[in-house]
């Protein structure tokens, strides 16, 4: 039984979710049994990934585990499942993301909970595809898949402005695939390698002239950066965010926003490393108004969610800052951004919710006091805020910290002196410092209007977190402690395979050199 799990590891998780999508479908309407059915898909899938990770996953090896190769259309396209290090690390994201965003639903859930738990559960299927995927046209196929269940999530239970945030989300997703379509099939025919196999594809990609290549990145680039998102292609993400349920701008925000960092890593990264070293600075740039402008955005904000959402934007730019630095540390320190960002963000999302179930308003001058009412949600916001504005011994001090570092010491961007006593880097790093502190403003002026201020006496009869509530933001809270003290528990898992891409572009420098 556990031989048979190890060869097929990847294909069980994926099956466990396409039966919860399926099992729930089948069931009757009703919220508690629909949730319970989820629930227990999701544990098993937790249990699953905890299993393949951390039972005979070796992350020392840079090459592919848990490798399963099935013919599908012929030796052309096949169904190829397979993790490294990196992947195993948004395989985990997921993992621990899915089951307390079920115990979280309950509340929004009540309305259609078959359809709701189910498209739950395929949106798991799609994003733990992406994740999976070793086949080029698999990986095309389960990145469209995700745009369905979160199409419908936001259309059905979304607010009052639910059908323009939806048909907004759409367009973007549905050009964002379209350009990775098109890149995916100039890779194909213009490689001449007869399959979509990655691992095939990343030694013909090479070959490839210069115009063809720099037409495939920058397509493939722009479905990631849509998706992650970055300037200028992030307007949908508030809108999103602020239609969403609960649950659902968990998961966008946690795990879906991941998908586009990760693109850029295994694809844009793998495929075309020269590219990437060619334009490394526009990268960092794009990375450092990411950082900075949003952060911006965050200060005129009334509504909680749109701050929490501008906020995302303005973190995901230090994942383009750490691959732009083309450095051991800024690699891992994107790949780390990532992870704890999923989980402080979550966090956050969630308490947003709390408040707003309760008062049935986001505004941020509706509030005053709330601590004195509910303090328990008070002390959970302080610490996911800390988390946020990248506190020490909080995961969020990891992932930004080595991006600094990375950008900071790099010895490409020292190739770009200035006028200035700084390189190129070094400006960008203190431009996106910037970034830094405008965080600690907004967080701590909404800890400040919301919790500290004036107590507003009509929010006096309100109820603090119940039990599910604290189970899932401990859930969370925790782990971001945990990852913050701790921080090798996680980069051991994917440092040898970010490490091993890092070589393999330093090399190119200094045959470029």
């Amino acid at each position: 039984m556990i031989d048979f799990f190890v060869k097929h590891a990847l294909s069980t998780i994926l099956t466990l979710s396409l039966l919860g999508a399926l099992f729930v479908a089948l069931m009757p309407n009703v919220e508690k049994g629909c949730r319970n059915v989820s629930l227990l898909f999701s544990g098993l899938i937790l249990l699953v990934s905890l299993f393949m990770i951390f039972y005979r996953f070796d992350p020392t090896l840079t090459s592919l585990q848990y490798v399963e190769n099935y013919k599908w259309f012929g030796d052309t396209i096949r169904f190829k499942l397979g993790t490294d290090g990196l992947s195993a690390s948004m395989i985990l994201l997921m993992a621990i993301l899915l089951p307390v965003t079920i115990i979280a639903s309950e509340p929004i859930a009540q309305e259609k909970p078959k359809f709701y738990y189910s498209m739950l559960m395929l949106l798991t299927t799609s994003v733990m595809g992406v994740f999976m995927a070793q086949d080029l046209f698999l990986f095309f196929l389960f990145w469209e898949l995700e745009l369905v269940p979160m199409y419908f999530l936001i259309a059905v239970w979304g607010g009052p402005n639910k059908d323009y945030a939806s048909i907004k989300f759409l367009i973007y997703t549905f050009v964002a695939g379209a350009c990775l379509f098109a890149g995916v099939l100039i890779i194909f025919f213009a490689s001449g390698a007869g399959t979509f196999d990655m691992e095939v594809l990343f030694g013909q990609a090479k070959n490839l002239s210069h115009n063809f290549q720099m037409l495939c990145f920058l397509l493939l680039f722009i479905c990631f950066i849509v998706k992650l998102p970055s300037f200028p292609f992030h307007t949908w993400l508030p809108d999103a965010h602020v239609e969403a349920p609960t649950p659902v701008s968990m998961l966008l925000a946690g795990i879906l926003l991941k998908m586009g960092g990760y693109g850029i890593y295994r694809l844009c990264v793998g495929l075309f490393p020269n590219i990437l070293i060619e334009l490394a600075l526009f990268i960092a740039i794009l990375g450092a108004v990411n950082i900075v402008g949003a952060a911006i955005a965050c200060l005129v904000q009334d509504d909680m969610k749109r701050i929490i959402a501008y906020s995302s934007v303005s973190h995901m730019g230090f994942v383009l800052l750490g691959i732009a630095s083309l450095t051991s540390a800024g690699f891992s320190g994107g790949i780390f951004q990532m992870f704890s960002h999923g989980l402080i963000s979550a966090a956050l999302f969630m308490l947003v919710g709390t408040l707003y179930e309760r008062t049935h308003t986001r505004k941020i001058s509706d509030y005053g006091g709330v601590a004195k009412y509910m303090p328990k949600c008070f002390y959970f916001f302080l610490l996911a805020a800390m988390a946020n504005l990248a506190l020490p011994a909080l995961s969020g001090f990891v992932g930004e910290s080595l991006v600094f570092y990375g950008a900071f010491s790099s010895k490409f961007f020292a190739l770009f002196p200035t006028k200035f006593y700084f390189n190129f880097g070094q400006i960008c790093v203190l431009f996106s410092a910037m970034g830094v502190v405008l965080t600690a403003a907004y967080m701590l002026w909404l800890i400040q209007r919301v919790f500290m201020s004036d107590p507003n006496t009509k929010w006096s009869n309100l109820t603090d977190l119940r039990g599910s509530e604290i189970f899932v933001l401990g859930s969370l809270l925790v782990l971001v402690i945990v990852f913050g003290v701790y921080p090798s528990w996680l980069s051991n898992l994917y440092e040898p395979s970010s490490t091993h891409l890092v070589e393999y572009v330093s090399n190119l420098i200094k045959a470029i050199v």
